[in-house]
């Protein structure tokens, strides 16, 4: 094997090594987007959490 065809298959596995580092790449994505979700519901939760626990408290008072 010459020099630029040992040279090509480096670059070649090079290449492959970093397609299979983007499978991770993906997941982490995923995993900031679930926690960015997570900080928003988390945060609308604080907002209107008062206001919903009142409404629910008076439908539970007047179903009783």
């Amino acid at each position: 094997m010459n020099a630029v065809t040992g040279m090509f298959v480096k670059f070649h596995l090079y290449l492959d090594s970093l397609k299979k580092n983007e499978k991770g790449q993906a997941i982490v994505e995923y995993a900031l987007i679930l926690v960015l979700i997570a900080i928003v519901c988390i945060a609308a939760l604080k907002l209107v959490g008062g206001g919903a626990n009142n409404a629910l408290s008076k439908v539970g008072s007047t179903l009783n």
